[in-house]
This record gives C-alpha cells, structure tokens and sequence, in this order.
C-alpha cells in the first residue's frame, strides 16, 4: 500500500478503532496527502529533512491560507480541514511523533450566511478608496476584487501594464492619481513599474500574498469585515450573480472567466445566502 503522508498507517488504524466510517478516513487521508504534498512543494523547511516533527503552527497556516487565497474554499470547508488536521496533529503529539501542537493558534472560521453583509463593501467602494485612514495597498485590493480580479491574477508581475487601458482605469483615475503619488518613489527605488511592491529594497521587489496580508489584517478592524481577497473575490461573483439572474450560464461563465463547475458552486452558494 502506498504511503502518501507520515505516519498513515498507524493514523488510518486509530481512525478505524475510534469507529470512522471508511468514506471518513479516506477524507481525512486526501486533506493530509494535499497538505504533505503542497509542504514538500512550497515549504522551504520541510523540503530540507521531511520530518513531521519540526512543523510550527506557521506552516499549516501557510497551507490554510493557500487553500482560502487560491482555492477559495468557504469557511465550512475550511473548519473541517482545520479539524482533521487538529485530530491528525494531537495524534502524532500523543504518540510521541512531534513535540509540537501546532494546530493550536489555527481559528475557527464564522460560517457567513448573510448576503448583504457580505456584498456592502461593493456599495460602499467610492467612500473606501478615498479613506486615509486605509492603506494603499488596502485600497487597490478593493478596487481589483470589485473589478473581479483574484489575488493570483493581480499580484503577479506585469498585471499593471497589462491593464493599463482598460475602461475600470480611467473611471478611477482620481484614485490613481493619488496611489501614484505614493507608489512612484518606490517604482523608482524597485526599478519595477508594477503596483504591488515592497517599500523596502528588495532584489524580488513584489509583494507576496502573506506580504499584502499584512497591510489588509491592520486595516480589517477598521473597516469591520474581511479583507481577505478570497472572501472579497467571493463577494464580486455572488454580487454579480445576483445582479445579472437573465444571463444564461453559458454568458455568466465567460464574463465572470469560471468554469462550469465553480459557476455552478456560486450559485448554490448564492442561493444558500439569498
């Protein structure tokens, strides 16, 4: 039998002797077999000895970020791979295998099922992108999520160039006076013409995703909802699924660039929070 994670054969057996049903542990097994695959991907540390015993919580949060900013998976999927990671860690910390807890520090995420919560910020964007008391980079994410663009599409070199003359530029164009104002000196300082950078020099001079969520975490209380450009993506393609409900599928797919099956996971979302 193939191994895809440390310690699954014993892990599966305890699962079975506390009486999960078959379907269950081969849940459970998929979610570590993803995590273990994504650690010896991605995680720097990992990659250097493949040892279980020297994850910290900052890892499986790493991973769980990944998961909500690429995958855009909903709160409810979230707590549930939180869970079978909790029981999977309190295993090995039981049995000897790692000295750490480091699902300890890992939230519960608040199910959202009000609509209107969700989608307000889009109505109140005009207010948002002219507040101070918002950073820059705070702001931009707005403006980028309400035009629909992910995380993955505007924090990749080169975005900025590419979308220099589309129609949402020159209707903010007070906006970007003024983001240029701030963002020059450090174009000239990074040698970049790119929009998402480092204030600090930097021989890679772009913001990482856990770079940006440094800026949106400071700027969340004030604000009072979630910055995170998963959760802002979610709310432009419920929003616009709400507000165009004439459109055919096929139409919505191609304007809102989704396949046919996250089209379809929307709508059912849509419809759960109507």
């Amino acid at each position: 039998m193939t191994t895809h994670y440390p310690y699954q054969d014993s892990f599966e057996a305890e699962l079975m002797r506390r009486g999960r049903k078959e379907i269950t542990i081969r849940d459970y097994s998929a979610t570590l077999a993803d995590l273990f695959h994504y650690l010896s991907e991605f995680n720097t540390g990992y990659q250097s000895d493949h040892r279980v015993a020297t994850l910290l919580d900052r890892d499986l949060e790493d991973y769980l970020m990944m998961l909500q900013t690429k995958r855009h998976i909903e709160n409810s999927t979230y707590n549930r791979i939180r869970s079978q990671l909790t029981t999977y860690f309190k295993f090995l910390f039981l049995n000897g295998k790692t000295p750490h807890l480091p699902t300890l520090t890992l939230a519960h995420q608040p199910l959202e099922t009000n609509l209107a919560a969700t989608i307000t910020w889009l109505y109140q964007l005009d207010a948002l992108l002219r507040d101070d008391q918002l950073a820059w980079y705070t702001r931009l994410t707005l403006l980028l999520s309400s035009q629909g663009f992910t995380s993955d599409e505007f924090l990749t070199p080169g975005f900025a160039a590419t979308h220099q003359n589309d129609p949402w530029m020159k209707v903010n164009q007070p906006f970007f006076n003024q983001f240029n104002q701030f963002l020059a000196p450090i174009q000239v300082k990074q040698q970049s013409d790119d929009w998402f950078l480092k204030q600090r020099f930097s021989a890679d001079p772009h913001l990482t995703l856990p770079g940006l969520h440094k800026y949106l975490k400071s700027d969340e209380a004030y604000v009072g909802f979630s910055l995170a450009p998963s959760k802002l993506y979610r709310s432009y393609v419920l929003n616009f699924l709400r507000t165009h409900r004439t459109l055919s599928n096929m139409a919505l797919a191609d304007q809102l660039r989704l396949d046919p099956t996250s089209l379809t996971y929307y709508q059912q979302l849509l419809a759960k929070m109507d």
